[in-house]
């Protein structure tokens, strides 16, 4: 397998696509209205990653393509809770993409405590060859969210996948009260977003 050449379309996916959400989020600051982004991130998936999710998922490397759906990661970083389903409808309605997947971890918990919106798309790359569609998992999940979502992340790799009882009792907590902090900023919404504004409109001045 040259994997440049195979991974190459997954990292233009990548760039357009955050240059496009960048885009979607400057709009909305133009027109003085909330943006439903706060930041887009993206990154392709190292060999040795997919790799090691071929030997675990006993897929062949002749089925990476339809297989492997995050080879090619967008994440979309959210204020609100709220955001995320103002998020979700703006994907569906993209005449550039198509949404073949979605996956509500945000309502339905993983066990972990895990919390996040994953949707699988579809996306036409023009390549020299002409155009290639890539499988893309963007994941839509607010700050807090995130914070919880990266440090389970570190915690797993360090415990390869087997975290001790009490960190993992301790995360579940973390992440009870990282959803707590969601909901009470959803509350008070309106006043962060007033006061949000006045801000702006003074480091402009």
């Amino acid at each position: 397998m040259e994997w440049d050449v195979f991974l190459n379309p997954y990292k233009q996916s990548v760039e357009e696509l955050k240059v496009k959400f960048k885009g979607v989020r400057e709009q909305y600051i133009i027109e003085n209205k909330h943006s439903p982004i706060e930041f887009v991130t993206g990154r392709v998936k190292p060999v040795a990653s997919i790799l090691d999710k071929t030997k675990r998922k006993n897929i062949s490397l002749d089925d990476i393509e339809t297989e492997i759906q995050d080879i090619a990661g967008i994440r979309i970083m959210c204020q609100f809770v709220d955001d995320i389903s103002t998020v979700i409808n703006m994907l569906k309605k993209r005449k550039d993409l198509e949404v073949i997947e979605e996956r509500d971890y945000v309502n339905h918990k993983k066990p972990s405590g895990y919390r996040s919106f994953h949707v699988v798309i579809s996306y036409p790359v023009q390549t020299v060859n002409g155009e290639k569609k890539i499988l893309v998992e963007i994941q839509i999940r607010t700050l807090a969210m995130n914070f919880w979502a990266t440090i389970e992340h570190s915690l797993n790799y360090k415990y390869a996948g087997a975290i001790p009882t009490n960190i993992q009792q301790r995360l579940q907590r973390a992440a009870e009260a990282a959803f707590r902090l969601d909901e009470e900023m959803s509350l008070i919404k309106g006043e962060i977003q007033e006061a949000q504004k006045i801000f702006e409109q003074k480091e402009q001045r």
